[in-house]
């Protein structure tokens, strides 16, 4: 199974959610979680140096007969019972698209492991064809006109939503759904201590309690 995060529009967390359904699925499967680094935040989102040899990059550049077993030879073991599929850019994100990025995502779908990809934002590829291959979409929205309009216009179409709430915000739960036409799976509050563990380096370490329940629940709703 193949879960994609995305965002119609940049700061809207991706990478963090990424991580964290990551992080909580490791905890409750009983095989390995991969994560896909596409948009390139993941290793710093982890607290983990930037890994020097090949990624994604390299594997969406190489020649079409360069398949599942070169990709597996650029996992990264990070512990917790995951295993980092990384960018391969120095940190830019993985670029490509086309047909070698149609046959990434069928490649992470057919893996018996769970595997999270961090898209990035869903307009830039190989993000949108990873997203759009997906088994399941989860746009990574926060409550805002701006995001909304996006998300309308995104080339792709989510599964569900990752909804980050914001105080005094006028927008709520039912406002997204409605506008969008797909369900909130989750609802991700804003954190301090969330955010002093990803600044700090220790959210595969320590994940805040309260946020791990959010995930737990978006969880369910994957497996289902």
């Amino acid at each position: 199974m193949l879960v994609a995060c995305w965002s119609p529009k940049g700061g809207s967390g991706t990478t963090v959610a990424a991580v964290l359904l990551a992080l909580c699925w490791g905890r409750l499967s009983p095989s390995e979680v991969v994560v896909a680094d596409v948009a390139g935040d993941v290793p710093a989102a982890l607290g983990l140096p930037e890994p020097t040899g090949p990624g994604l990059a390299d594997w969406l550049s190489a020649a079409p007969d360069v398949g599942a077993d070169a990709l597996a030879r650029i996992e990264v073991d990070v512990g917790k019972g995951l295993r980092l599929l990384p960018s391969g850019a120095r940190g830019g994100g993985a670029a490509g698209g086309g047909a070698r990025a149609e046959a990434l995502a069928a490649l992470l779908c057919a893996d018996p492991r769970p595997v999270v990809a961090d898209c990035g934002i869903a307009d830039r590829t190989p993000g949108r064809q990873l997203a759009a291959g997906a088994t399941l979409s989860l746009a990574v929205l926060r409550p805002c006109y701006l995001a909304l309009r996006r998300a309308l216009a995104a080339p792709v179409q989510p599964s569900g939503i990752l909804l980050v709430q914001e105080p005094g915000r006028s927008l709520q739960r039912r406002d997204v759904e409605d506008v969008l036409g797909v369900p909130v799976w989750a609802e991700v509050p804003l954190d301090a201590n969330l955010a002093r563990a990803v600044d700090a380096g220790l959210l595969s370490a320590r994940v805040p309690r309260g946020v791990d329940r959010v995930f737990d629940k978006a969880l369910v709703a994957v497996a289902g």
